[in-house]
């Protein structure tokens, strides 16, 4: 029978934690925004910035926070939510390295509000220690408050768990209602003057306003405090965006009207220099002390109940450096798995900070790591969100430009703030993600996210760059190539040669022709030659896209590849074969692919290749002749392309103007022009006038002065591909590499 006890008692335990509702984190949220800052530097804020500037102040805080909370909303609804609040959801939407690299400052910046807290809290018996002081000649030190209080603290939520602070939470509320109340019903002004104060008003010499920032920005920072309860929770998708909006908007209003209210009843210099001017406006005054008191009591034990499950949930994911750390702050207490020995580890970081007793040296440190924090928060959202992951579902949606804004205001007050502890922070939380990285290769990472982001950015700018490609002018062309082979492992030049040209300029697909029917066989051969190219693209750093085609003839596999649009979003433009000059049997398929692309408007270029393999790439000779006048720009064009390449660096481009006497004066004149205009890098010595009378003297001419060129341009007329074309390509038997272009397409220089 007992045993039968047991077991229905078992099945009647909430499944998550202590199974609360949405007000908890309502709670958690209000008690830790109406805390500290709001009882103590409100005031301040409005004597040193005027009611403008502090609206101002609340304004750009909200453009920090509301976008992080739409974030998390977002993250939340995402996947099942489960113990560790934001670390968790981070990790489980974007994976433990990313998590990590966020969930370690953030637990810090949860503990460190503790102490914050507890500061404060101490800051409520100042009037105490001033009676004490008058009377009996007492002077002690807050301390004496903050430290055994903050102790005793600790006990307690050990001791007791979350139940007992979610008990204290709605005490608290009821405390802060009845002292934000008296407050606005309080008739000051505190210092018995009548006189509106204008709107601008403040001290003669205010702090700046990126000081006041600092000091006020953690009171906007509790509205994620709920959102730690979140193994505690019933239904967390629902009840973290609903508490977290809804303590968010009442925040806001609260504030803006506090603002609203310092400003009327007290001068700007009582505000500045007294932090507990809202005793002095309140209808009762004791009753401010008392609401500071329980409001940062209250947001202590929110973070408290907060911080040790976020640092549990990391070592459950054994992100912390130790295996022993992690297995030891993993364990729980009980069936909702109270994180004891968390609440201990965290509770000697906040007695560290808390013995250093300065509340606005504790706020910057705050401030500065909950803005990397919710920075790269919003960050991960706006680029999981712009990838477009198809498994990124949330019910609740964000917008993109939102999470923008939010992770540019952080990163941009982070470094108007302290630019040197906000670059320290950055590289904190990068060489986080890195060394979490090294140990979990295997799992999800930012690179994900970014490969996403890319394909996003390259689907937009293809289909803009195709739909505004009718209207390009011919000065803006530039080469989209393909080249086709079925040498690519065992030839690199053909390779080369399309590196060189698409390093910065162009765009470059090479394929790899596979003779046969489309097969599981031939396609899988295919995938591993597709992974022997990448591997090459790789070492050599090419800017080319690779892959292969399965056809049952070269013919076949090219009339494929030229009806396959260009990666850049526009047609390709040009093709690149290539042939060894040794192995003249090839020219037979060369000459059979060119005669077929001939009509279709593409730039062909054919490389015949050596066993010199462009020498030491220090200079490229174009022989322009009568016949190359529509080829003559795409010529130059494509010298001028591969000697931008770092190959080619201090490399040089002759050209040889050959033409008949009669036109050899005006063909100059006008080949320097185009070299002018176009601000080529060709000296105009590097310009040599050439006569010949026919074939057999051009070729004579050429080998005289080429014979040891890297590369050598020469034309191919339409007529030659048609008719002649094994004749102009066995042509020049001195040269060494040389690469034959036949230009389709109008090209201008200049």
């Amino acid at each position: 029978m007992s045993t039968q006890k047991t077991k229905r008692n078992k099945v009647k335990r909430p499944a998550r934690g202590h199974g609360f509702g949405t007000a908890p984190v309502f709670l958690a949220a209000i008690s830790t925004l109406f805390g500290a800052i709001m009882f103590l530097r409100f005031g301040y804020a409005v004597g040193h910035l005027g009611f403008l500037g502090a609206l101002w102040l609340i304004l750009l805080g909200h453009m920090v926070t509301i976008p992080t909370a739409m974030a998390v909303a977002e993250i939340t609804t995402n996947r099942r939510v489960e113990g560790g609040g934001e670390y968790y959801i981070i990790s489980r939407s974007f994976g433990t390295t990313i998590g990590g690299a966020i969930g370690i400052p953030l637990y810090f910046s949860q503990a460190i509000s503790v102490a914050f807290y507890m500061i404060a809290f101490s800051e409520a018996f100042r009037p105490v220690f001033a009676w004490l002081a008058a009377d009996y000649g007492f002077s002690g030190d807050v301390r004496m408050i903050s430290l055994p209080v903050t102790l005793l603290l600790i006990i307690l939520v050990s001791a007791k768990g979350a139940a007992f602070g979610v008990r204290g939470l709605w005490v608290v509320a009821g405390i802060l209602v009845v002292s934000l109340t008296l407050f606005f019903l309080g008739e000051g002004p505190a210092s018995g003057s009548s006189e509106v104060i204008p709107l601008t008003a403040r001290v003669s010499d205010p702090d700046s306003f990126i000081r006041v920032f600092a000091i006020c920005f953690p009171a906007f920072t509790g509205m994620t405090a709920g959102v730690g309860l979140s193994g505690d929770l019933r239904n967390p998708r629902r009840s973290i965006p609903l508490g977290t909006f809804s303590a968010t908007v009442v925040g806001l209003l609260v504030y803006v009207f506090l603002v609203a209210k310092l400003s009327w009843n007290a001068t700007p210099n009582e505000l500045a220099t007294d932090q507990f001017i809202m005793g002095k406006i309140a209808l009762w005054g004791p009753i401010i002390p008392i609401g500071l008191a329980a409001a940062t009591f209250s947001s202590a034990l929110a973070s408290l109940m907060v911080a040790p499950r976020t640092l549990q949930a990391l070592a459950r994911d054994r992100v912390l450096p130790s295996a022993r750390i992690n297995a030891l702050l993993a364990r729980g207490r009980g069936t909702s798995q109270e994180p004891v020995r968390a609440i201990l580890v965290s509770g000697v970081i906040i007695l560290l900070f808390v013995g250093l007793g300065s509340v606005d040296f504790v706020a910057r440190i705050i401030t500065m790591f909950f803005l990397v924090t919710y920075g790269a928060l919003c960050s991960v959202s706006f680029l999981e969100h712009f990838s477009g992951n198809p498994s990124y579902r949330p019910s609740f949606r964000s917008r993109w430009y939102v999470s923008l804004l939010g992770a540019v205001m952080c990163f941009m007050l982070m470094f108007q703030i302290q630019p040197l502890y906000a670059v320290l922070a950055l590289f904190l939380m990068w060489g986080l993600y890195w060394g979490l990285r090294h140990g979990r290769r295997e799992e999800r990472d930012l690179s994900v996210i970014l490969k996403g982001v890319m394909f996003q950015l390259t689907r937009r700018l293809q289909i803009s760059l195709q739909q505004s490609r009718a209207g390009t002018d011919r000065r803006d062309w530039r080469p989209s190539f393909i080249a086709i082979t079925r040498h690519s492992l065992d030839r690199l030049s053909h390779f080369e040669l399309l590196r060189w040209v698409c390093h910065r300029h162009g765009f470059g697909q090479f394929i790899h022709y596979v003779a046969g029917e489309l097969s599981i066989e031939s396609r899988k051969q295919a995938e591993a030659i597709v992974e022997k190219l990448i591997q090459r693209t790789k070492a050599s750093h090419a800017g080319v896209f690779v892959e292969t085609v399965i056809a049952p003839s070269m013919k076949t596999a090219l009339a494929q590849v030229v009806q396959v649009p260009g990666i850049s979003g526009l047609p390709n433009n040009s093709i690149l074969f290539e042939f060894p000059q040794n192995e003249a049997e090839e020219i037979k398929e060369v000459i059979e692919g060119a005669r077929l692309i001939s009509p279709l408007n593409y730039n062909i270029c054919i490389l015949r290749s050596s066993e010199f393999r462009f020498g030491y790439r220090k200079n490229i000779h174009i022989w322009l002749t009568k016949d190359d006048l529509t080829n003559a720009p795409l010529m130059i064009l494509l010298g001028y392309i591969i000697i931008g390449h770092p190959d080619w660096k201090d490399a040089e481009i002759s050209v040889f103007a050959c033409f008949p006497g009669n036109r050899l004066e005006q063909e100059l004149e006008n080949l320097n022009d185009m070299i002018v205009k176009g601000r080529l890098p060709i000296s105009s010595k590097k310009v040599t006038p050439v006569f010949y009378g026919d074939e057999s003297s051009f070729e004579l001419a050429a080998a005289d002065r080429s014979a040891n060129a890297d590369l050598v341009i020469l034309g191919l007329t339409r007529q030659e591909i048609l008719k002649d074309t094994k004749s102009a390509l066995i042509s020049h038997p001195n040269l060494k590499d040389v690469l034959f272009v036949n230009s389709r397409q109008r090209i201008s220089i200049f």
